[in-house]
C-alpha cells in the first residue's frame, strides 16, 4: 500500500463509476435518495482511504466493496437500534392507579351484599359464575324470565347504589 494522491487518471476513472455505484447501491435500498445517500457516503471513505487502494487492482471491486461493508455495518447498527424494536417504559403512557379500582371493587361487593337474596344469588350464579340463564331457571327452580327478570333488578339495584356515590 502506497500513499496515493488524488489524480486526474484516477478522479475520472470515480467520476465514471458513479452510475455504477448508484446502480449497485439501489440493489441495497429501493427509495433513490437513501441509495444517492449510500453512493455520497462510499465516496467519502473511499477518498479518505485511498492511501489503502492498491495501484494495479480492480478501482471499481474496491469501492463496491466498501459500498457493501458501509451498507452491512449500517444495517446492523439499525437492527440494534432501530425505534420499537423492544418494549420501552416511555410507550406504555399513563397507567391508571390500582388504588381506584380496588376502591370501586369494595364498594361493588358491599352494594351486592345488600341485595336481596333471590336478586344476589340470580346475580352471582349468571354474572359472576357465567351460567345461562337456562341453567340458573333449571337450579333454582323457575321459569327463564323471572331469571332475567331478577338479575335485572338486582342490575338496576346496583346502579342506584353505586350511582348515590357518585361513580
Amino acid at each position: 500500500m502506497t500513499d496515493m494522491p488524488l489524480t486526474a487518471d484516477l478522479q475520472s476513472e470515480i467520476v465514471e463509476l458513479i452510475p455504477a455505484l448508484r446502480a449497485f447501491a439501489r440493489t441495497f435500498h429501493r427509495n433513490a435518495n437513501d441509495a444517492d445517500d449510500l453512493v455520497q457516503e462510499t465516496l467519502t471513505k473511499a477518498l479518505a482511504n485511498l492511501n489503502q487502494f492498491d495501484q494495479g487492482t480492480r478501482l471499481k471491486s474496491w469501492l463496491f466493496t466498501i459500498m457493501r461493508n458501509t451498507f452491512c455495518t449500517k444495517f446492523r447498527i439499525a437492527k440494534r437500534e432501530g425505534p420499537g424494536a423492544k418494549k420501552c417504559i416511555s410507550g406504555d403512557g399513563v397507567i391508571p392507579p390500582p388504588q381506584e379500582w380496588t376502591i370501586r371493587a369494595k364498594e361493588l361487593e358491599k352494594a351486592c351484599n345488600l341485595l336481596p337474596e333471590p336478586y344476589r344469588v340470580m346475580l352471582e350464579y349468571v354474572v359472576i359464575e357465567g351460567q345461562s340463564y337456562d341453567a340458573a331457571a333449571e337450579k333454582f327452580g323457575c321459569a327463564v324470565g323471572t331469571v332475567k327478570s331478577r338479575i335485572n333488578r338486582a342490575r338496576q339495584q346496583l346502579a342506584a347504589r353505586l350511582d348515590e356515590r357518585g361513580l
